[in-house]
């Protein structure tokens, strides 16, 4: 559906136009969202920030602010902002932040680690992460949800609208595929 059809069907029937809205950009809103949440927020806080999202796409729409603008632009850009709000407000309350002032917890910290191990990690995992992203979409999020957030082919399946056939297909796929991209990077597996 086109930019103009969805504005035609926003103005004719608003609920109709809000559900075909909904349909046509709730896997690129739940895409940025988890993008910007995956590292601190739950499956819950991510879903709880979609819909925050689409209430503001939906009161600046019935506004009339946004009806001569690209829509998928406009979304993304409410989309961006709501998900940097929500892990602003989640990111220090999970715990993954040390406190070099506390220190107690920093020398715990220092003292359990081995600095060259945990660099080598990174170094791993951010090749790791650069080579999910060459996947492209939606191999890139199936492998995410299903490795990252544990969750079942059933479950990514209603995320991403897709069946949960197609889901483990696509997985299995995207698994040899991204086995390669590790290999041509060097990477040990």
């Amino acid at each position: 559906m086109t930019d103009s059809e969805l504005r035609a069907y926003m103005k004719d029937t608003p609920a109709l136009g809000r559900r075909a809205l909904f349909d046509e950009y709730c896997n690129y809103v739940y895409a940025i969202v988890m993008n910007k949440l995956r590292s601190c927020g739950t499956r819950e806080d991510i879903e709880e920030c979609v819909s925050d999202a689409f209430a503001d796409i939906y009161r600046a729409l019935d506004k009339g602010s946004s009806m001569d603008q690209d829509l998928k632009s406009y979304i993304g850009v409410i989309a961006k902002r709501r998900a940097i709000d929500a892990y602003r407000r989640l990111a220090p309350a999970s715990g993954r932040a040390v406190s070099i002032d506390d220190d107690e917890s920093f020398r715990e910290y220092a003292a359990d680690t081995d600095v060259q191990k945990n660099a080598e990690v990174a170094d791993r995992n951010s090749i790791l992460i650069d080579k999910v992203k060459q996947l492209g979409e939606p191999d890139s999020t199936i492998i995410i949800q299903q490795y990252y957030y544990n969750r079942t082919a059933s479950e990514i399946a209603k995320a991403i609208s897709m069946t949960a056939a197609a889901v483990q297909k696509r997985s299995v796929r995207a698994r040899s595929k991204l086995r390669e991209l590790l290999l041509e990077a060097g990477v040990s597996l």
